[in-house]
């Protein structure tokens, strides 16, 4: 179910990260940013953000779901867990009454892989259900840039738009302000309780659905910790005695241990956003999180000594030799494959890896045991972590829509929401049982037809509040889990942490080449000084300026801590 948005690369790129991330809120049975009291109109020619009191105006009520109780309940920021077999005779019912009225509505939405026939039995199953007649105008997730913008320029604007967070450059913020509706009168306060699990969703995914000013998307709710997990081949490090390491020495230290060059092994793939991790480096999926308030003064990422503290340690991985060579030149392979293969011994990706690894090896490798080391500080202590955003992915309606079809999108958008352990949610996530999968000893198993037809669609809609839950591999569910409640128990909220804000259009290309002179840096094709050089060169061209812009914006709507 996970995009092919990373290609051929050695690690997470910025996009694949939070591409990952997203599908993996569906893959794991769960979810996966703007606030505008400096303007926001409808025009979609203000930027800002918006926030404090006016935000908590347009806010759904939040009435936590009692339908079914988690195994593992939420802490520190974690996804909520389910491990116990699951029951299809013991499946609660989240909607006891059909709520659509027959609306006729064409959603478009990313899509990877090929999409099923629209007229499959998920997509009848799911329309009676919910009683609409929803068409899916699925697109190709990796070129989805290119035909969103399309279609937002033009008059011809589907009945809804999903939009993931990594597809809102350029003009898309604008667009997002000036073609889609106001869900406020809908959702607003009490108005959510009509759709219980939309109000069952937490209300930080909700204030990051807030765009000009107005409550406009239908969230993808994501855990706050952080989704990149440093993963290592637990059971070679169990067979050779290999202690985890807990500090960058003497990950340093382990990783000459562990390569051989000449039997084909080495320590890791690129370890570029685990480093970030290890020395506490601000956020860079998305730019409101890469700045933070410190010692008074707005400050963003790039211009941390954390941030090249954090490349030079990387830098010594390549030089070292320690970094499987593939991964060094960017032109073959995947590091998951090279980590399964037992090339690699450590990499990092999204947390959904941990379940994907474990569920692709079952057959082939029994003794394969993928795990994730903790997340350790730069001194060998514990580690500064930053939240990540709230949502991931929105749904937005088309502002010419009606209120009967605006209804009927609730209506649906109320289906998929519903939690684990729901029949709602078993037809959402697994299909028909018989025709899409069968369940033996608790598990539910998708069959061909079933890995064909249920992807991709209707969990895009939105979702229910976090939640990881692996009705095979309930173990991993169980330590996917509690690495995210010890990460969290370290993680903090940047100073626009939540806020959906909308930088003005002349700054937002503006950090873009930072990420390609990251890959440069560590691979040693520049050097550390030409970091400090962009910088510079990024202070001159508008850094500054965007830091007094950030600045006004704060003194205007204060943190949304």
């Amino acid at each position: 179910m996970t995009p092919n948005a990373a290609s051929a690369s050695s690690g997470p790129s910025r996009r694949s990260f939070l591409a990952s991330t997203a599908v993996a809120t569906a893959a794991v049975a769960g979810g996966m940013p703007l606030l505008a009291a400096c303007g926001g109109s409808d025009s979609g020619s203000r930027d800002g953000t918006t926030s404090g009191k006016t935000a908590k105006k347009l806010l759904p009520a939040y009435v936590a779901s009692n339908v079914v109780t988690p195994d593992i309940p939420s802490k520190n920021g974690s996804a909520m867990g389910f491990t116990s077999k699951l029951a299809l005779s013991d499946l609660k019912t989240a909607v006891p009454k059909k709520l659509g009225k027959g609306s006729s509505i064409k959603i478009m939405s990313p899509f990877w892989g090929t999409p099923p026939k629209g007229d499959n039995p998920y997509y009848k199953a799911m329309n009676d259900l919910i009683g609409v007649d929803i068409t899916w105008q699925n697109q190709d997730g990796i070129t989805y840039d290119e035909k969103l913008g399309a279609v937002l320029a033009s008059s011809d604007v589907p009945d809804v738009v999903v939009i993931p967070s990594w597809n809102m450059g350029g003009k898309i913020p604008s667009a997002i302000i000036s073609k889609f509706a106001d869900l406020g009168p809908y959702l607003s306060g009490d108005a959510v309780k009509k759709y219980p699990n939309l109000a069952a969703i937490p209300s930080g995914a909700w204030q990051y659905s807030i765009f000009g000013g107005k409550l406009r998307g239908l969230p993808q709710p994501a855990p706050a910790v952080v989704g990149i997990v440093p993963f290592y081949r637990k059971d070679v490090f169990d067979k050779e005695g290999w202690d985890l390491p807990t500090s960058p020495d003497e990950f340093l230290a382990l990783a000459k241990e562990i390569t051989r060059p000449k039997a084909k092994v080495w320590a890791c793939d690129d370890m570029k956003w685990s480093a970030f991790n290890f020395f506490g480096v601000l956020s860079g999926s998305e730019k409101p999180l890469g700045w933070n308030l410190t010692d008074g003064k707005l400050v963003y990422r790039v211009e941390t000594e954390e941030y090249l503290e954090a490349l030079e340690w990387t830098r010594k991985l390549y030089a070292g030799g320690l970094v499987h060579p593939d991964a060094k030149a960017q032109t073959q392979g995947t590091a998951g494959d090279r980590f399964s293969s037992g090339q690699v011994m450590i990499y990092n990706q999204n947390i959904s890896d941990w379940w994907g690894k474990m569920a692709e090896q079952a057959g082939q490798n029994p003794d394969f045991r993928i795990s994730g080391m903790d997340i350790f500080g730069a001194d060998g202590g514990d580690p500064t972590l930053w939240a990540g955003s709230p949502a991931g992915i929105f749904a937005f309606v088309n502002k010419k829509a009606s209120k009967a079809v605006i209804e009927d999108i609730l209506a649906a958008a109320n289906v998929t929401a519903a939690p684990y352990g729901t029949k709602e949610y078993m037809l959402t996530n697994y299909g028909v049982e018989g025709t899409h999968y069968t369940v033996k000893d608790g598990v539910p198993t998708k069959n061909d037809k079933g890995n064909q037809e249920v992807i991709n669609a209707y969990v895009m809609l939105a979702s229910p509040a976090p939640t990881i839950a692996h009705p095979d591999l309930p173990d991993i569910a169980k330590e996917q889990v509690e690495w995210q409640q010890r990460m969290g128990a370290f993680t903090k909220k940047s100073t626009f942490w939540g806020m959906q804000i909308t930088e003005p259009a002349r700054y937002t290309n503006l950090s873009n080449d930072f990420e390609q002179l990251e890959d440069d840096v560590v691979r040693g094709r520049k050097k550390i000084s030409d970091v400090q050089q962009a910088v510079a060169e990024w202070k001159k061209q508008g850094g500054d300026k965007l830091r007094d812009w950030y600045q006004k914006l704060h003194d205007t709507n204060g943190s949304a801590q």
